[in-house]
């Protein structure tokens, strides 16, 4: 259990986040596929980024660390090797779908496994078109669930259009496509984010992009480059609505990347009437329509704004994010009963939800569902509940965020 008091006074701090941890998995796969020695700085010390480590690690690759700094000693493709045990990918849905990329185009057999939540997330729209390309990729229950067995090699480039905008079904097939024979050319219904994009260039290789559409061409080689990750806008996120809902604050959170596939919270909350630059809401904010235009850049913000729903003027109508039902927990689910435990009106639907705005929220005890993000947001509501918030299970925030609650703290000091 985990309480969370009402803040009486306003939030005052200038405080950094962990690394994000999106473009810390990448820096960590990059750098285990290329040629010479990378070196990655503020990689995020939660649990997700460390799977990836250890999971190049079993795949034999040489990874050290010195303080703050990871030292990764590529030696391209052919230096990766079949694991001697299954991978374990423990609650991170990104390491075992960028991986599924990495090892579809390996002439090994590797089993990617992870906790329940994970072994409950879709894992068919990174098995479908890596099948496509050439591999033998097959989960349990009809092929879309983990464990996933993936028998890697021969890959043939492919023209894909992706239904459903996701970074990490497209940095697989891109990762895929770097192996495979002929060029790879994936379609987006929206841009989402372009970690992966960026990364390939930073090491040296050759990305095409034109509006919607993302090639490569195979048989490329990447070479070792050093890397500082940005703090996690993700993060920020929880204290940027923590600023905007109790009067009079002023939190400067430092050296956050605001990449424009990652900043749709910003935008967001300055369409609800945030001052972001100033972090100094002196006015209540004001209910949105959030439809999913947004959704490639803010997917994982939407619990943390839900919050800032709760207590805005009117109603926030979110829209076209069913992508929501599947990730760490059906996080519609998740939000709507942690709101309506607070007082607040929500109306679900398949594909989003209504919160209907107050002045004050109730304090209560309510559930994670064993998500970092519901736990996170929740936090933030109990500052501005009468009598605070109990959260079930506050333990799972360290699989992104270790150090949030003593930032919290912080903040919350006289």
């Amino acid at each position: 259990m985990k309480r969370v008091l009402q803040s009486k006074k306003p939030l005052h701090g200038e405080i950094s986040v962990p690394g994000d941890k999106s473009i810390g998995h990448r820096a960590v796969i990059f750098g285990s596929i290329a040629h010479g020695s990378s070196r990655v700085s503020n990689l995020s010390g939660g649990e997700d980024n460390q799977r990836t480590v250890q999971a190049f690690k079993d795949l034999g690759v040489k990874i050290s660390s010195e303080g703050e700094t990871l030292h990764i000693d590529g030696k391209g493709w052919e230096g990766l090797t079949a694991p001697k045990t299954t991978i374990d990918c423990g609650n991170s849905g990104t390491t075992m779908r960028l991986l599924s990329g990495v090892l579809a185009g390996r002439p090994f057999t590797t089993i990617l496994d992870g906790d329940q939540s994970l072994r409950r997330r879709p894992m068919q729209r990174v098995i479908e078109p890596l099948s496509r390309m050439g591999a033998n990729l097959v989960g349990r229950e009809g092929r879309e669930l983990a464990p996933l067995e993936i028998n890697g090699g021969n890959l043939k480039g492919i023209e894909y259009s992706m239904p459903i905008a996701s970074a990490q079904v497209k940095s697989a097939i891109l990762l895929a496509g770097l192996q495979a024979e002929g060029v790879t050319i994936i379609e987006e219904p929206q841009n989402s984010r372009n970690h992966t994009e960026l990364m390939i260039k930073g090491f040296g290789g050759e990305v095409g992009l034109d509006g919607r559409h993302v090639s490569v061409q195979g048989g490329q080689t990447l070479h070792g480059k050093d890397v500082r990750i940005p703090g996690d806008i993700s993060s920020a996120a929880f204290f940027l609505v923590a600023a905007a809902l109790i009067p009079a604050s002023r939190i400067v959170v430092r050296r956050v990347g605001v990449n424009p596939t990652r900043d749709g919270v910003i935008e967001i909350l300055r369409r609800m009437g945030a001052e972001i630059e100033l972090l100094n809401a002196t006015m209540r904010l004001k209910g949105v329509e959030i439809g999913a235009e947004l959704v490639a850049r803010t997917i994982d913000e939407y619990p943390i704004l839900a919050i800032a729903a709760a207590l805005a003027e009117g109603d926030t109508v979110i829209s076209g994010v069913k992508e929501l039902r599947f990730k760490e927990s059906d996080r519609i689910s998740a939000m709507s009963e942690g709101l309506r435990r607070l007082g607040v009106d929500v109306e679900e639907r398949e594909d989003g939800l209504t919160i209907r705005g107050r002045e004050t929220l109730q304090g209560n005890k309510v559930r994670s569902f064993g998500d970092h993000r519901i736990a996170m947001s929740l936090a933030i509501a109990g500052l501005c509940a009468e009598g605070g918030v109990e959260i079930d299970d506050a333990q799972c925030v360290a699989i992104s965020f270790p150090t949030f609650f003593d930032l919290l703290d912080e903040i919350c000091l006289p």
